[in-house]
């Protein structure tokens, strides 16, 4: 069978679908395939090869030889088989061109219905790896829909889409029908309904992969991000370092006059980013870790891995922070437990040291 015409559609389908050839070829050869059972009989073992150089289809009819013919539709006798081929043995399968002149009505449609299913799947598992390979990633999304508090979006490029749950969205953040938004993959999930990536906006790795586009220090390498903390919608702490003495690593990330830390703020809408220069002395890090806040002096416990931190006065609650936010951050940044005291405490202290025993030894006496 020549049919120029069915190879063009195959070009056109080729553009449309955005699949690849030998994949396009392989789904055709199973939907004919399924045709021609239909037609034909469904036991019978048909295969159909499509010849894209010379643009041909055939349908071939396999069988093997038996002794006793129990099934006609998969097996041929000797006798019947040397007539075809005086060569033919026991055991050998016998190779039939049935090729028709042209396609049934009934046979073309049920073609078309095999192939597209295959052709949807195929490229619904493309899309899916391709969702798998991008894990991790920040992804443009348009937003489809908001539905018992989760935001459900349409990952750009690919029509697949992605749900945006309560606990990965931004407290701060309303997501408005029809916006675009940078989502972070989290991971890809198996439904009734097909695949679904799970997206977030809340997630640590969303802040860390913004300042990977934002600088390209990091993205080279030259700066590394040791740790990082979110309370989304409120704070990060991201502690950074750099192996090369030539590379500030904080100046890096912060850019000239704050641009590049301003643009992962504007990213997060308003979202405060405390950028902190990661130090092995823990006294140091941990000093660091609660800026903004100044830090007069840091004792530590290294067996139960806690640290008291002595700040002036009127520090106390920015080291604090609201709710106790910004000391939380610092000890999960930090690795340590932190608890943090005004300087007067420490004083009061000293003081009571430094006190003469009189009054316990008058008491005493009475």
């Amino acid at each position: 069978m020549v049919n120029k015409d069915f190879f063009l559609a195959l070009d056109l389908l080729e553009r449309e679908k955005k699949v690849s050839r030998e994949l396009l070829l392989e789904s055709l050869e199973a939907g004919l395939a399924s045709a021609y059972k239909k037609e034909w009989g469904e036991s019978r073992n048909i295969v159909v090869k499509l010849n894209d150089e010379k643009q041909t289809i055939k349908v071939y009819f396999y069988r093997q030889i038996v002794e006793i013919v129990e099934d006609e539709d998969k097996e041929i006798s000797l006798e019947e088989a040397k007539e075809i081929k005086s060569t033919y043995k026991i055991g050998d399968v016998v190779i039939e061109d049935i090729t028709p002149k042209d396609f049934s009505r009934i046979a073309a449609q049920t073609a078309k219905q095999v192939v597209m299913q295959r052709l949807n799947d195929a490229k619904r598992d493309m899309v899916v790896n391709e969702m798998n390979e991008r894990q991790g990633e920040i992804l443009n999304a348009i937003v489809r829909r908001v539905e018992g508090g989760n935001v459900y979006v349409e990952m750009s490029g690919s029509q697949m889409e992605g749900v945006m749950m309560i606990a990965d969205q931004i407290p701060t953040e309303k997501y408005q029908v029809n916006s675009v938004i940078k989502v972070f993959l989290k991971k890809i999930r198996t439904t009734s309904r097909g695949a679904q990536v799970i997206v977030s906006r809340s997630s640590s790795g969303f802040v860390k992969r913004l300042f990977e586009l934002e600088v390209p220090e990091i993205k080279a390498g030259l700066v590394t991000v040791k740790s990082i903390v979110r309370e989304a919608g409120f704070r990060t702490k991201i502690a950074v370092a750099s192996e090369d003495t030539n590379v500030d690593a904080t100046g890096a990330c912060i850019g000239n006059k704050g641009v590049r830390v301003n643009a992962v703020v504007a990213e997060l809408a308003g979202e405060k980013v405390d950028v902190i220069e990661w130090c092995e002395d823990p006294f140091e890090y941990i000093a660091r870790a609660l800026s903004p806040a100044q830090v007069l002096m840091v004792r530590c416990v290294e067996d139960t891995k806690t640290a008291t931190v002595i700040v002036p006065d009127e520090k106390l609650s920015l080291a604090i922070g609201k709710s106790g936010q910004n000391a939380r951050l610092a000890a999960k940044l930090t690795g340590w437990k932190i608890d943090v005291k005004p300087q007067s405490s420490l004083q009061a202290v000293i003081d009571s040291e430094e006190a003469p025993a009189t009054d316990a030894k008058e008491d005493d006496a009475e």
